[in-house]
Protein backbone atom coordinates (compact mmCIF):
# COMPACT_ATOMS: atom_id res chain seq x y z
CA UNK A 1 0.00 0.00 0.00
CA UNK A 2 1.44 3.46 -0.56
CA UNK A 3 2.07 5.86 2.12
CA UNK A 4 -0.18 8.82 2.47
CA UNK A 5 1.02 12.47 2.17
CA UNK A 6 -2.15 14.50 1.97
CA UNK A 7 -1.92 17.00 5.00
CA UNK A 8 -5.74 18.18 3.50
CA UNK A 9 -8.72 17.64 6.22
CA UNK A 10 -6.53 14.98 8.57
CA UNK A 11 -6.83 14.60 12.33
CA UNK A 12 -3.79 12.91 13.51
CA UNK A 13 -3.71 15.10 17.08
CA UNK A 14 -6.90 14.25 19.03
CA UNK A 15 -7.46 10.86 21.23
CA UNK A 16 -7.93 7.34 19.04
CA UNK A 17 -8.00 4.14 19.57
CA UNK A 18 -7.02 4.77 23.19
CA UNK A 19 -4.06 6.63 22.19
CA UNK A 20 -2.80 9.92 21.35
CA UNK A 21 0.07 10.31 19.70
CA UNK A 22 1.91 13.78 18.49
CA UNK A 23 4.97 15.60 18.85
CA UNK A 24 4.30 17.10 22.45
CA UNK A 25 2.25 14.00 24.16
CA UNK A 26 2.18 10.00 24.01
CA UNK A 27 0.10 8.10 25.85
CA UNK A 28 -1.80 4.89 25.60
CA UNK A 29 -4.67 3.49 27.65
CA UNK A 30 -3.19 -0.06 27.52
CA UNK A 31 -0.96 -1.82 29.40
CA UNK A 32 1.33 -3.18 26.22
CA UNK A 33 1.56 0.58 25.21
CA UNK A 34 1.16 2.03 21.81
CA UNK A 35 -0.54 -0.19 19.03
CA UNK A 36 1.64 0.59 15.92
CA UNK A 37 0.14 -1.34 13.01
CA UNK A 38 -2.51 1.20 14.09
CA UNK A 39 -0.61 4.15 14.12
CA UNK A 40 0.79 3.11 10.48
CA UNK A 41 -2.70 3.10 9.38
CA UNK A 42 -3.47 6.54 10.81
CA UNK A 43 -0.59 8.35 9.91
CA UNK A 44 -0.58 6.71 6.45
CA UNK A 45 3.16 5.35 6.49
CA UNK A 46 4.79 1.80 5.42
CA UNK A 47 6.15 -1.27 7.44
CA UNK A 48 9.64 -1.67 6.84
CA UNK A 49 9.65 -5.26 5.07
CA UNK A 50 12.25 -8.44 5.64
CA UNK A 51 12.82 -7.95 1.79
CA UNK A 52 13.77 -3.59 1.92
CA UNK A 53 15.95 -4.93 4.89
CA UNK A 54 17.83 -7.71 2.96
CA UNK A 55 18.32 -5.26 0.13
CA UNK A 56 20.15 -2.59 2.41
CA UNK A 57 22.17 -5.33 3.46
CA UNK A 58 22.77 -6.52 0.40
CA UNK A 59 23.63 -2.77 -1.53
CA UNK A 60 25.58 -1.70 1.19
CA UNK A 61 27.67 -5.44 1.95
CA UNK A 62 27.22 -4.75 6.07
CA UNK A 63 24.84 -6.56 8.47
CA UNK A 64 21.34 -4.22 9.44
CA UNK A 65 21.55 -2.65 12.63
CA UNK A 66 19.69 -5.02 15.34
CA UNK A 67 17.38 -2.23 15.66
CA UNK A 68 16.35 -2.38 12.02
CA UNK A 69 16.29 -6.14 12.56
CA UNK A 70 14.67 -6.07 15.61
CA UNK A 71 11.38 -4.05 14.64
CA UNK A 72 12.65 -1.03 16.71
CA UNK A 73 12.73 1.08 13.38
CA UNK A 74 9.78 -0.40 11.56
CA UNK A 75 7.73 2.40 9.95
CA UNK A 76 9.03 4.35 6.70
CA UNK A 77 8.01 6.75 3.93
CA UNK A 78 10.22 6.54 0.47
CA UNK A 79 13.54 4.26 2.08
CA UNK A 80 13.33 2.14 -1.07
CA UNK A 81 14.17 5.63 -3.39
CA UNK A 82 16.93 6.26 -1.08
CA UNK A 83 18.60 3.02 -1.66
CA UNK A 84 17.58 3.52 -5.65
CA UNK A 85 19.65 6.45 -4.91
CA UNK A 86 22.93 4.85 -3.22
CA UNK A 87 22.75 2.05 -6.14
CA UNK A 88 22.98 4.65 -8.77
CA UNK A 89 25.62 6.95 -6.97
CA UNK A 90 23.52 9.91 -6.30
CA UNK A 91 23.22 11.95 -3.52
CA UNK A 92 21.50 12.26 -0.49
CA UNK A 93 21.96 13.21 3.29
CA UNK A 94 20.62 12.96 6.46
CA UNK A 95 18.60 15.31 9.00
CA UNK A 96 17.57 14.89 12.45
CA UNK A 97 17.29 16.97 15.14
CA UNK A 98 16.91 17.84 19.35
CA UNK A 99 14.44 19.74 21.12
CA UNK A 100 16.75 20.94 24.11
CA UNK A 101 14.21 20.61 27.36
CA UNK A 102 16.67 19.28 30.08
CA UNK A 103 20.61 19.39 30.70
CA UNK A 104 21.14 16.18 30.06
CA UNK A 105 19.86 13.73 27.37
CA UNK A 106 17.93 10.43 29.18
CA UNK A 107 18.62 6.70 27.32
CA UNK A 108 15.65 7.61 24.73
CA UNK A 109 17.41 10.34 23.68
CA UNK A 110 20.36 8.58 22.46
CA UNK A 111 18.49 5.99 20.15
CA UNK A 112 17.88 8.69 17.21
CA UNK A 113 21.45 9.67 17.09
CA UNK A 114 23.18 5.96 17.73
CA UNK A 115 21.30 4.78 14.61
CA UNK A 116 21.89 7.93 12.73
CA UNK A 117 25.71 7.66 13.14
CA UNK A 118 25.24 3.91 12.06
CA UNK A 119 23.16 5.84 8.72
CA UNK A 120 26.39 7.82 8.32
CA UNK A 121 28.68 5.59 9.03
CA UNK A 122 26.86 2.73 6.50
CA UNK A 123 26.07 5.11 3.52
CA UNK A 124 28.81 7.75 3.96
CA UNK A 125 26.76 10.63 3.67
CA UNK A 126 26.38 14.13 4.86
CA UNK A 127 24.00 14.65 8.09
CA UNK A 128 22.65 17.84 9.16
CA UNK A 129 21.24 18.29 12.96
CA UNK A 130 18.28 20.97 14.28
CA UNK A 131 18.65 22.54 17.41
CA UNK A 132 15.32 23.15 17.91
CA UNK A 133 16.03 25.56 21.13
CA UNK A 134 13.23 27.98 19.44
CA UNK A 135 10.40 25.75 19.66
CA UNK A 136 11.72 24.77 23.32
CA UNK A 137 10.47 28.29 24.49
CA UNK A 138 7.34 28.55 22.65
CA UNK A 139 6.21 25.43 24.31
CA UNK A 140 7.90 25.38 27.63
CA UNK A 141 9.26 28.98 27.93
CA UNK A 142 7.39 31.17 31.10
CA UNK A 143 9.01 34.90 31.64
CA UNK A 144 7.22 34.92 35.07
CA UNK A 145 9.09 31.59 36.49
CA UNK A 146 12.26 32.46 34.94
CA UNK A 147 12.54 29.92 32.17
CA UNK A 148 14.03 32.57 28.92
CA UNK A 149 14.51 32.27 25.76
CA UNK A 150 18.52 32.44 26.70
CA UNK A 151 18.03 29.42 28.85
CA UNK A 152 17.14 27.25 26.07
CA UNK A 153 19.93 28.26 23.70
CA UNK A 154 22.49 27.18 26.66
CA UNK A 155 20.79 23.54 26.75
CA UNK A 156 21.05 23.42 23.04
CA UNK A 157 24.56 24.21 23.85
CA UNK A 158 24.95 21.51 25.94
CA UNK A 159 23.19 18.68 24.27
CA UNK A 160 25.28 19.62 21.40
CA UNK A 161 27.92 18.05 23.37
CA UNK A 162 26.40 14.71 24.05
CA UNK A 163 25.45 14.95 20.17
CA UNK A 164 29.06 14.94 19.58
CA UNK A 165 29.62 12.22 22.02
CA UNK A 166 28.00 10.23 19.60
CA UNK A 167 30.76 9.42 17.49
CA UNK A 168 29.62 12.13 14.77
CA UNK A 169 32.16 12.30 11.99
CA UNK A 170 33.14 16.54 11.99
CA UNK A 171 34.53 16.32 8.29
CA UNK A 172 30.22 15.38 7.23
CA UNK A 173 28.15 16.83 9.83
CA UNK A 174 26.37 20.20 10.65
CA UNK A 175 24.59 20.86 13.88
CA UNK A 176 23.03 24.19 13.58
CA UNK A 177 20.74 25.78 16.70
CA UNK A 178 17.84 27.69 14.93
CA UNK A 179 18.05 30.31 16.61
CA UNK A 180 21.52 31.24 15.07
CA UNK A 181 21.04 29.94 11.77
CA UNK A 182 17.58 31.03 10.92
CA UNK A 183 18.79 33.83 8.72
CA UNK A 184 20.34 31.87 6.46
CA UNK A 185 17.41 29.28 6.33
CA UNK A 186 14.59 31.93 6.63
CA UNK A 187 13.66 32.11 2.85
CA UNK A 188 12.98 28.34 2.73
CA UNK A 189 11.02 28.82 5.62
CA UNK A 190 8.18 31.35 4.23
CA UNK A 191 8.38 29.05 1.01
CA UNK A 192 7.36 26.76 3.57
CA UNK A 193 5.00 28.87 5.38
CA UNK A 194 3.31 30.15 2.43
CA UNK A 195 2.27 26.85 1.35
CA UNK A 196 0.88 25.44 4.75
CA UNK A 197 -2.88 26.53 5.58
CA UNK A 198 -4.05 26.59 9.34
CA UNK A 199 -6.28 24.14 9.34
CA UNK A 200 -3.98 21.63 7.97
CA UNK A 201 -1.53 23.19 10.58
CA UNK A 202 -4.11 22.60 13.40
CA UNK A 203 -5.05 18.78 11.87
CA UNK A 204 -1.35 17.93 11.75
CA UNK A 205 -0.96 18.97 15.30
CA UNK A 206 -3.74 19.89 17.41
CA UNK A 207 -3.26 23.69 17.67
CA UNK A 208 -5.91 25.31 19.64
CA UNK A 209 -7.19 29.05 19.77
CA UNK A 210 -5.82 30.06 22.60
CA UNK A 211 -1.96 28.43 21.20
CA UNK A 212 0.72 31.26 20.52
CA UNK A 213 1.43 32.41 16.91
CA UNK A 214 4.50 31.02 17.80
CA UNK A 215 3.44 27.64 17.62
CA UNK A 216 1.50 27.81 14.64
CA UNK A 217 4.76 28.71 12.25
CA UNK A 218 6.95 26.44 14.11
CA UNK A 219 6.14 23.47 11.79
CA UNK A 220 7.72 25.31 9.01
CA UNK A 221 11.22 25.94 10.70
CA UNK A 222 11.45 22.08 11.85
CA UNK A 223 10.21 21.19 7.96
CA UNK A 224 12.53 23.73 6.26
CA UNK A 225 16.07 21.05 6.89
CA UNK A 226 14.17 18.91 4.82
CA UNK A 227 15.30 20.50 1.86
CA UNK A 228 18.79 21.25 0.78
CA UNK A 229 17.78 25.21 -0.37
CA UNK A 230 17.76 25.47 3.78
CA UNK A 231 21.73 24.46 3.47
CA UNK A 232 23.37 27.05 0.40
CA UNK A 233 26.69 26.38 2.08
CA UNK A 234 26.46 22.56 1.62
CA UNK A 235 23.83 21.97 -1.46
CA UNK A 236 24.88 23.79 -5.00
CA UNK A 237 21.00 22.76 -5.98
CA UNK A 238 18.23 21.03 -5.04
CA UNK A 239 19.15 17.70 -6.00
CA UNK A 240 20.29 15.81 -3.13
CA UNK A 241 17.31 14.13 -0.88
CA UNK A 242 16.96 13.80 2.53
CA UNK A 243 16.47 11.01 4.91
CA UNK A 244 14.62 11.65 8.14
CA UNK A 245 15.45 8.81 11.02
CA UNK A 246 13.28 10.20 13.88
CA UNK A 247 10.64 8.63 16.70
CA UNK A 248 6.74 7.95 14.86
CA UNK A 249 5.76 11.10 16.74
CA UNK A 250 7.67 13.52 14.92
CA UNK A 251 5.98 12.34 11.41
CA UNK A 252 3.10 14.69 11.28
CA UNK A 253 5.94 17.39 10.70
CA UNK A 254 6.73 15.58 7.70
CA UNK A 255 3.84 14.29 6.34
CA UNK A 256 2.87 18.07 6.22
CA UNK A 257 6.08 18.20 4.54
CA UNK A 258 6.01 16.08 1.80
CA UNK A 259 2.52 16.87 1.12
CA UNK A 260 3.97 20.68 0.12
CA UNK A 261 7.23 19.43 -1.06
CA UNK A 262 5.93 19.43 -5.15
CA UNK A 263 4.16 22.62 -4.50
CA UNK A 264 7.18 24.38 -4.17
CA UNK A 265 8.98 22.41 -7.16
CA UNK A 266 10.99 20.39 -4.34
CA UNK A 267 11.90 16.42 -3.30
CA UNK A 268 9.84 14.50 -0.80
CA UNK A 269 11.77 14.00 2.25
CA UNK A 270 12.05 10.16 3.14
CA UNK A 271 11.67 8.87 6.83
CA UNK A 272 12.65 5.89 9.06
CA UNK A 273 10.39 5.87 12.00
CA UNK A 274 11.31 4.39 15.34
CA UNK A 275 8.72 2.82 17.98
CA UNK A 276 9.35 4.85 21.81
CA UNK A 277 11.78 4.36 24.12
CA UNK A 278 8.95 2.86 27.05
CA UNK A 279 9.48 4.90 30.36
CA UNK A 280 10.64 3.46 33.36
CA UNK A 281 7.32 2.89 35.06
CA UNK A 282 6.04 0.90 31.94
CA UNK A 283 5.32 1.20 28.62
CA UNK A 284 1.93 3.66 28.78
CA UNK A 285 4.09 6.33 27.50
CA UNK A 286 7.81 7.41 26.24
CA UNK A 287 10.23 8.27 28.67
CA UNK A 288 10.06 12.18 29.49
CA UNK A 289 13.27 14.59 30.02
CA UNK A 290 11.43 16.19 33.17
CA UNK A 291 10.58 13.29 35.49
CA UNK A 292 13.92 12.86 37.51
CA UNK A 293 13.01 10.15 39.19
CA UNK A 294 12.43 7.93 36.56
CA UNK A 295 14.43 8.73 34.11
CA UNK A 296 17.54 7.06 33.26
CA UNK A 297 20.29 10.51 32.29
CA UNK A 298 23.30 9.55 30.17
CA UNK A 299 24.74 11.89 33.10
CA UNK A 300 23.82 9.52 35.56
CA UNK A 301 26.25 7.35 38.00
CA UNK A 302 26.29 3.43 38.04
CA UNK A 303 25.06 3.72 41.43
CA UNK A 304 21.96 5.84 40.24
CA UNK A 305 21.62 3.74 37.61
CA UNK A 306 21.04 0.83 39.36
CA UNK A 307 19.31 2.26 41.84
CA UNK A 308 16.64 3.55 39.66
CA UNK A 309 16.48 0.10 37.47
CA UNK A 310 15.92 -1.55 40.66
CA UNK A 311 13.44 0.73 42.52
CA UNK A 312 11.11 2.47 39.36
CA UNK A 313 11.62 -0.36 36.65
CA UNK A 314 7.94 -1.89 36.12
CA UNK A 315 8.15 -5.52 36.18
CA UNK A 316 6.04 -7.85 33.82
CA UNK A 317 6.86 -10.74 36.82
CA UNK A 318 4.09 -12.50 38.75
CA UNK A 319 2.55 -11.55 41.64
CA UNK A 320 5.17 -13.80 43.82
CA UNK A 321 8.67 -15.63 43.42
CA UNK A 322 6.54 -19.12 43.14
CA UNK A 323 4.13 -18.10 40.61
CA UNK A 324 7.46 -16.58 38.51
CA UNK A 325 9.25 -19.30 38.78
CA UNK A 326 6.31 -21.26 37.50
CA UNK A 327 4.75 -19.25 34.72
CA UNK A 328 7.51 -16.40 33.73
CA UNK A 329 6.66 -12.87 33.43
CA UNK A 330 4.73 -10.87 30.67
CA UNK A 331 7.58 -9.49 28.10
CA UNK A 332 5.30 -7.16 26.30
CA UNK A 333 5.11 -4.98 29.73
CA UNK A 334 8.09 -6.07 31.44
CA UNK A 335 10.80 -2.68 31.19
CA UNK A 336 13.51 -4.64 32.05
CA UNK A 337 13.37 -7.19 29.01
CA UNK A 338 12.15 -4.07 26.36
CA UNK A 339 15.26 -1.79 27.35
CA UNK A 340 17.32 -5.01 26.71
CA UNK A 341 15.57 -5.46 23.64
CA UNK A 342 17.01 -1.66 22.70
CA UNK A 343 19.96 -1.90 24.42
CA UNK A 344 21.76 -5.58 23.80
CA UNK A 345 23.36 -5.94 20.99
CA UNK A 346 24.05 -10.18 21.26
CA UNK A 347 21.08 -11.71 20.00
CA UNK A 348 21.77 -15.20 21.66
CA UNK A 349 21.79 -12.96 25.23
CA UNK A 350 18.53 -11.12 24.22
CA UNK A 351 16.74 -14.55 23.26
CA UNK A 352 18.30 -16.49 25.96
CA UNK A 353 16.44 -13.70 28.33
CA UNK A 354 13.51 -14.16 26.51
CA UNK A 355 13.87 -17.90 26.78
CA UNK A 356 14.49 -18.16 30.68
CA UNK A 357 12.47 -14.91 32.08
CA UNK A 358 9.43 -15.21 29.72
CA UNK A 359 6.68 -18.08 29.27
CA UNK A 360 7.56 -21.07 27.79
CA UNK A 361 9.17 -24.74 28.10
CA UNK A 362 12.65 -23.31 28.91
CA UNK A 363 13.43 -23.48 32.74
CA UNK A 364 10.16 -24.29 33.12
CA UNK A 365 9.42 -24.58 36.71
CA UNK A 366 12.39 -22.50 37.32
CA UNK A 367 11.99 -19.56 35.68
CA UNK A 368 14.45 -16.39 35.86
CA UNK A 369 12.99 -13.83 38.73
CA UNK A 370 12.37 -10.59 38.17
CA UNK A 371 15.95 -9.07 40.24
CA UNK A 372 18.12 -11.33 37.86
CA UNK A 373 16.61 -9.33 34.70
CA UNK A 374 16.87 -6.32 36.03
CA UNK A 375 20.33 -7.14 36.66
CA UNK A 376 21.47 -8.35 33.32
CA UNK A 377 19.72 -4.77 32.41
CA UNK A 378 22.10 -2.61 34.64
CA UNK A 379 25.28 -4.92 33.38
CA UNK A 380 24.26 -3.29 29.91
CA UNK A 381 23.73 0.29 30.55
CA UNK A 382 26.47 0.84 32.92
CA UNK A 383 28.98 0.33 30.25
CA UNK A 384 27.28 2.29 27.78
CA UNK A 385 26.57 5.29 30.06
CA UNK A 386 30.11 5.08 31.18
CA UNK A 387 31.67 5.17 27.65
CA UNK A 388 29.12 7.75 26.94
CA UNK A 389 30.71 9.70 29.79
CA UNK A 390 34.28 9.84 28.62
CA UNK A 391 33.36 10.64 25.30
CA UNK A 392 31.15 13.66 26.35
CA UNK A 393 33.94 14.85 28.29
CA UNK A 394 36.52 14.71 25.92
CA UNK A 395 34.14 17.70 23.90
CA UNK A 396 35.80 20.64 24.07
CA UNK A 397 34.27 24.38 22.87
CA UNK A 398 36.59 24.49 19.83
CA UNK A 399 35.08 20.61 18.76
CA UNK A 400 31.36 22.05 19.20
CA UNK A 401 32.14 25.34 17.03
CA UNK A 402 33.76 22.90 14.48
CA UNK A 403 30.54 21.38 14.55
CA UNK A 404 28.81 24.36 14.16
CA UNK A 405 30.35 26.03 11.82
CA UNK A 406 28.65 26.80 8.55
CA UNK A 407 31.67 25.68 6.44
CA UNK A 408 31.65 23.15 3.36
CA UNK A 409 31.40 19.40 4.07
CA UNK A 410 33.14 16.57 2.58
CA UNK A 411 31.79 13.55 1.39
Amino acid sequence: KMATDSADNVDLASKQDGQVVTPWEVEADADEGIDYDKLIVRFGSQRISPELIARMERLTGKKAHPWLRRGIFFSHRDFEKILDLYEAKKPFYLYTGRGPSSDALHMGHLIPFMFTKWLQDTFSVPLVIQITDDEKYLWKGDLEKGITLEKFYQLGRENTRDIIACGFDVNKTFIFSNLEYMGTMYPTVVKIQKAITYNQARGCFGFVAEDSIGKSAFPAVQAAPSFPAAFPHLFSDNEAQCLIPCAIDQDPYFRMTRDLAPRIGWKKPALLHSKFFPALTGSKTKMSASDTSTTIYVSDTPEQVKTKVNKYAFSGGQIDQESQKEKGADLDVDVAYQWMYFFCDDDATLQRLADEYGPGPVRAGNKMLTGEAKKLLIDTLQPIIARHQVARAAVTDEMVEAFMAVRKLNW
